[in-house]
């Protein structure tokens, strides 16, 4: 699942041939790449994944701390001796109004705690949407789009400067010249810490 649609970026350029579909499609890959390496953030998830948390190193009283965005709680399962699934009457995300969720704490009324048996680490669990929001903001996808056919027309550029480059650990250099709506939609949502 991508933020934009190949699709979208052929309107977006004007383009109806399907010669270049491939070459398209790469570029809105790279595009959310960056943006994703840019803000530290996944910006929409269409399936749950479960992650695993230590109930010491995690929890500060009755509040266990995420370590990524979570968009939608589908299952808690907390580390007592019968892995006990809290109900989503015995908790609250925080913040409780609106996406991403950066913790989960257990109301005094549940009479609960963040438990383990043997071993703290990977105790408790959390099954659910981990991402920013479920999909894509609208300025997501406008910044994939519009940086998608930046790198599309970079094929007709010989300069390297304004090309975006992936380094052999994995990271990416982005270029100095990348159009600044696009920056300032990416600063905004920068991940912190």
């Amino acid at each position: 699942m991508g933020y934009a649609t190949l699709s979208e970026i052929k309107d977006y350029l004007g383009i109806s041939s399907s010669a270049d579909d491939g070459l398209l499609g790469d570029m809105l890959e790279r595009a959310q790449g960056i943006i994703e390496a840019a803000t530290g953030r996944v910006f929409e998830a269409a399936s749950n994944t479960t992650r695993s948390f230590d109930a010491l190193a995690d929890v500060v009283g009755g509040v266990l701390y995420l370590d990524e965005d979570l968009a939608a709680v589908t299952t808690i399962t907390n580390g007592d001796e019968g892995a006990t699934t809290i109900s989503s009457n015995q908790y609250v995300t925080e913040p409780r109004n609106q996406t991403p969720y950066y913790a989960i704490r257990l109301l005094d009324s549940s009479n609960l705690s963040w438990q383990f048996t043997d071993d703290p680490e990977d105790a408790i669990s959390i099954s659910g949407k981990w991402a920013y929001s479920e999909s894509a903001p609208a300025d997501i996808v406008q910044a994939t789009l519009r940086l998608a056919a930046f790198l599309y027309r970079q094929k007709e550029s010989n300069a390297d400067v304004d090309r975006t480059m992936q380094l052999a650990d994995g990271s990416i250099v982005l270029p100095s010249g990348l159009p600044r709506d696009v920056l300032a939609i990416i600063y905004r949502y920068k991940r912190a810490g």
